[in-house]
C-alpha cells in the first residue's frame, strides 16, 4: 500500500528503520528460501513474492511437515494476511520467540521489511533444532542448555572465596583489603604510592 511520503518524526523513524536493513542478511535469507522452496526470489524486492504468504507457508512445512495445515493461494487480501499469520504461528511452534517475529502488516504493507528478514533468519536458526530437518541452515547454532546442580557443601565453599571483582586495580579493594589508588593521576613529587 502506498501511504505517501512521511514527514517529521515519521520520516525520522522510517529513516532509522531503513538504516537497519541488512542487504547481506537479505541475500543469505533469499538463498536459504530458494534452496528449500525453489521460489526464485531475487535480491532487491522480496516483498512482492512473499506478500501472499504462500512461499512462507511452504517453507514452514518444509522445515516441519504439517505445521501449516492449510493455506490459500488467493489474490484476496484477507486470505493473504491469513497465510502470513499462519506462517507466524508456525514460527512460534518451531520455537522462534515472539520478540523475533514481525507483524503481519510489516510484510503485507512492506512497513518493516528489515524485521521480516530478521524473522526469516531467526527461523533458520531455530530450524536447526527441529528433529528430522536436515538443512541447509542459516545463522549461528543455538546453544544447548548446560544446567548445573550444586550441592550445599559446594555452595558453602563458594562463600569463602574472594571474587575477582574485588581484586582489580580499578578503585576497588585489592586482595589484601586496602584501597588501590593507582587510578589517581598525580605526577611529580606529590605522587602517592
Amino acid at each position: 500500500a502506498n501511504h505517501g511520503p512521511s514527514y517529521g518524526l515519521d520520516a525520522e523513524l522510517k529513516a532509522k528503520q531503513d538504516a537497519k536493513y541488512d542487504a547481506n542478511l537479505e541475500r543469505e535469507v533469499i538463498d536459504w528460501i530458494n534452496a528449500h522452496t525453489n521460489a526464485g526470489l531475487a535480491p532487491g524486492n522480496i516483498h512482492e513474492p512473499l506478500k501472499d504468504g504462500v512461499v512462507l507457508c511452504k517453507l514452514a512445512n518444509k522445515i516441519k511437515p504439517g505445521v501449516v495445515p492449510r493455506f490459500a493461494e488467493s489474490k484476496m487480501a484477507f486470505k493473504q494476511m491469513e497465510n502470513i499469520n499462519a506462517f507466524l504461528m508456525a514460527c512460534k511452534k518451531i520455537g522462534v520467540p515472539d520478540t523475533d517475529l514481525f507483524m503481519t502488516v510489516d510484510l503485507y504493507e512492506a512497513k518493516n521489511m528489515g524485521q521480516v528478514v530478521q524473522t526469516l533468519h531467526a527461523l533458520g536458526r531455530h530450524a536447526q533444532k527441529v528433529p528430522g530437518f536436515a538443512g541447509p541452515y542459516i545463522g549461528v547454532k543455538l546453544a544447548d542448555a548446560n544446567r548445573r546442580e550444586w550441592t550445599e557443601e559446594q555452595l558453602r565453599q563458594g562463600e569463602n572465596c574472594i571474587p575477582l571483582q574485588t581484586s582489580g586495580s580499578h578503585g576497588n579493594a585489592n586482595a589484601s583489603g586496602t584501597f588501590d589508588s593507582s587510578r589517581e593521576i598525580v605526577k611529580g613529587p606529590g605522587r602517592r604510592y
